[in-house]
């Protein structure tokens, strides 16, 4: 994995937390109270986040070169674990939660990336050895 690689993978996993969080507080009154019901506002964070996920894993894979599957893999991986990290870090004291009800709450979804990438890279792979078989 180049330099260059490793820093997309960052900074893009800074991203794809940073997008929806953003984006939640427009659902959010000055005091603190949500303007739609909870349902509503974690069924459309979800989707910004699949919608958003999905366009920067665009970017990551275009620079990619090869090995798609481990990309997959690694990217993955390190987006979960960075949207895992900087929830602890800055959501859960926001919420003022267990780290368990969090995880239940929000935190289980995150396993959507690693299944998102991985199938990514396992579709580039077959799409890149059929062009290689012609």
């Amino acid at each position: 994995m180049t330099q260059k690689l490793i820093i997309r993978n960052l900074l893009l996993g800074f991203l794809s937390w940073l997008i929806p969080f953003a984006v939640s507080f427009l659902f959010y009154k000055p005091g603190g109270a949500l303007v739609v019901p909870y349902a509503t506002f974690k069924s459309t964070i979800m989707v910004v986040g699949v919608i958003s996920g999905c366009y920067l894993l665009i970017k990551y894979f275009k620079i990619t070169e090869g090995d798609f599957i481990k990309n997959g893999i690694i990217v993955g991986l390190s987006w979960f674990a960075i949207n895992i990290i900087l929830d602890v870090v800055i959501l859960i004291p926001i919420m003022k939660s267990t780290f368990t009800d969090y995880f239940m709450s929000i935190g289980i979804a995150y396993f959507s990336i690693p299944a998102i990438s991985i199938a990514m890279g396992s579709l580039l792979k077959i799409k890149s050895n059929i062009h290689a078989n012609k």
